[in-house]
């Protein structure tokens, strides 16, 4: 949490500069990839850290809710291992829904975001697992605990845009989304993630100015 007197001379990379969040698992930063407005998917350029153009949008559905990632967590070989019939992880930053009640419209944003639950998805044999939260200050979705307080409809729009985000005709499909988890498990998946980061990229630093874990 950044104060008065401390703050970044210049912009941190969103997946290695900025904090997993404030009280990891249960309540993370989300760094906004893409909003329900978008036609086209963004995703964060690895070595830059700037936002690239990945592709058009393959089909009409626009993702049901901001949709980011969790800076430093990583899918790796423990998130693999908690997701039944993965051969490994995505080797990406863990994804992550977050359910806003008033338009959003802008991306590049950091987002304090509540867990509640999430989707089990496979791609292409690797954990590709979607953390769903909401924002924590939200007045309408911002009482949910667990993932039985959202909505299933809303559930069925997040799973039927995963599984189809990816669809080429003619092609078969390589993504799977099964049944939404709790709350539970996907604190575990997050305190997976961060352990296989860690292992990757090396421990959090401290911030000079603020003693802050980063």
């Amino acid at each position: 949490m950044s104060t008065k007197t401390s703050f970044s001379p210049w912009r941190p990379h969103p997946w290695h500069g900025l904090s997993v969040g404030s009280e990891p698992p249960r309540r993370v930063n989300a760094y906004i990839e893409i909003t329900p407005y978008d036609l086209v998917k963004y995703e964060i350029d690895k070595e830059s850290g700037y936002l690239r153009l990945d592709r058009p949008q393959r089909t009409s559905a626009l993702p049901p809710s901001l949709y980011g990632f969790v800076p430093r967590t990583y899918s790796g070989k423990r998130v693999a291992t908690l997701m039944s019939g993965s051969e490994l992880g995505d080797g990406d930053p863990l994804d992550i829904c977050v359910l806003c009640e008033r338009p959003v419209t802008r991306s590049e944003i950091l987002v304090d975001a509540r867990v509640v639950g999430g989707l089990p998805m496979i791609d292409g044999g690797e954990a590709d697992d979607k953390i769903i939260a909401v924002l924590e200050s939200d007045n309408v979705w911002g009482h949910i605990s667990d993932i039985g307080g959202v909505p299933r409809a809303l559930l069925d729009r997040i799973i039927h845009y995963f599984a189809t985000y990816k669809f080429l005709p003619d092609a078969p499909a390589k993504v799977s989304v099964g049944e939404p988890y709790e709350r539970a498990h996907a604190e575990q998946v997050i305190r997976a993630s961060m352990e296989d980061y860690e292992e990757l990229f090396g421990p959090a630093v401290r911030s000079a100015s603020s003693g802050a874990r980063i």
